[in-house]
């Protein structure tokens, strides 16, 4: 399929979500869909990485659903990351939060090579990477009322007017999304641009199962410490731009 024609994102863009040509439908008119795939060169490393940690870290996908103790050798809370990138704030905050487990789906080869090799790098055993549609993750692999949380950082914000309904947070994914959280498991979705910003809030606001954890009158909630600056981050901020984090928790 062909790429339409956009202008770069302002900021980070992980794979998060479909490429239909500009006069083919949307994936989320045909069939749900959370990601992008996007052209890139594995490095050496990366393909090292696929070698020596892939059988320890890789999760096949599998239309059945799995025990996510038995996953990860240990029961403890779960966080589901949609669209990490090349993994530097999946790796941090796994890093951080050593008493976590991560799931982390990303369809870009370079991407998960690099969050392997950084698995590697900094000795992480809380990581595993399912390389698929998180849609058909959530779908068949994933319990509901099972996540202890999601995050979706800065997605595709696909910032023309005509190509916004390519955004990957709306109302069926957040719904699906939502149901997939235990009560009291949180979604926190960043993004730094700010019409997307505004869809998130108001598609989050009118989902019956979360509720907004802001206490500011914006709806925006602060960066949690957890969630750190990338470099494309600092590179937005530099420029002026701003970043809005938001962050809803299952009733």
């Amino acid at each position: 399929m062909s790429l339409p024609e956009t202008d770069p994102p302002p900021g980070d863009a992980p794979s998060d979500n479909g490429t239909p040509a500009a006069d083919e439908p949307h994936p989320l008119h045909r069939r749900l869909k959370s990601f992008v795939r996007r052209a890139g060169r594995t490095t050496d490393g990366q393909a090292r990485a696929f070698a020596e940690l892939g059988p320890l870290f890789l999760l096949p996908y599998r239309a059945e659903p799995i025990d996510l103790a038995a996953t990860f050798g240990r029961e403890a809370r779960t966080v589901l990351e949609i669209g990490f990138g090349m993994g530097e704030a999946t790796a941090h905050i796994a890093a951080l939060m050593p008493e976590t487990n991560f799931l982390c789906c990303e369809v870009h080869e370079p991407g998960v090579g690099a969050l392997l090799k950084r698995i590697g790098e900094q000795g992480l055993a809380n990581i595993r990477i399912c390389a698929h549609d998180a849609v058909e993750v959530l779908d068949h692999m994933l319990q509901p009322d099972t996540l202890d949380g999601v995050h979706v950082f800065f997605p595709d914000p696909w910032h023309k007017k005509r190509h916004n309904k390519r955004r990957l947070l709306q109302g069926p994914f957040v719904a699906k999304l939502a149901a997939h959280l235990k009560p009291g498991g949180y979604l926190h979705c960043a993004t730094d641009w700010q019409p997307y910003a505004e869809q998130i809030l108001d598609v989050l606001e009118h989902e019956p199962l979360l509720r907004n954890t802001a206490t500011d009158a914006s709806g925006y909630a602060p960066k949690p410490d957890y969630r750190p600056l990338t470099k494309f981050e600092n590179r937005g901020i530099k420029l002026g731009h701003g970043v809005w984090d938001v962050v809803f928790e299952r009733r």
